[in-house]
């Protein structure tokens, strides 16, 4: 029994005639084929090219950015505002840690208080950010199904919308200001997105 199972594997080994190596894939010579032979992925990665047909077909979509409809304007969205925020927050918190008065002036000690102020920071805008992201694009996505447009006023209402949200708990006025900010963002990003 063990030889049989040492052959099925030597002839395994033996049958791959080129195994893809890390070298092979860094210079571009990568098959998705070779990945594994068991996935029988080949030629089937058809979401990674962006044809016009597959674009979403509503009414004013076509900006700077194509999209394939609101999945793609969620991940998108979530994913780049949570690493913009990461980024931003990483940025506040090495300067916050960086200027942190410390008992004793030691190396090692101002280096914790960085990565303490960088891990704090970081980790609370990149969430909020993802989170507001997260909750816009679901609100825009709902409102351009609606009305069965995508425009400029939708992109406003889905950020007023987000900012009343992300502030309910704080009062009227917070709620307002907070709806009046992430609106006019939304709607400076959606002229950006047209005119470029």
């Amino acid at each position: 029994m063990a030889a049989a199972n040492n052959n099925s594997t030597s002839s395994f080994i033996q049958d791959d005639p080129a195994p893809t190596s890390s070298h092979d894939m860094l210079l571009g010579s990568f098959d998705p084929s070779k990945l594994h032979p068991m996935a029988g992925i080949e030629d089937k990665l058809d979401y990674l090219l962006l044809d016009d047909e597959k674009t979403s077909d509503l009414p004013g979509a076509g900006t700077a950015i194509p999209s394939r409809g609101w999945s793609d304007d969620l991940c998108y969205g979530t994913g780049t505002m949570y690493l913009s925020g990461l980024t931003l927050g990483g940025v506040w918190g090495l300067r916050e840690g960086a200027r942190k008065p410390l008992a004793v002036s030691n190396a090692r000690l101002r280096i914790n208080s960085i990565l303490n102020s960088v891990t704090r920071r970081g980790t609370f805008i990149g969430n909020s950010a993802g989170c507001l992201a997260l909750v816009y694009n679901a609100f825009n996505s709902s409102i351009d199904s609606f009305r069965g447009q995508h425009d400029t006023y939708g992109s406003m209402a889905a950020g007023a919308l987000t900012g009343a949200l992300y502030k309910s708990t704080a009062g009227v006025r917070p709620a307002l200001a907070a709806a009046t900010v992430i609106a006019g963002s939304a709607g400076l990003w959606s002229y950006v997105k047209r005119r470029v």
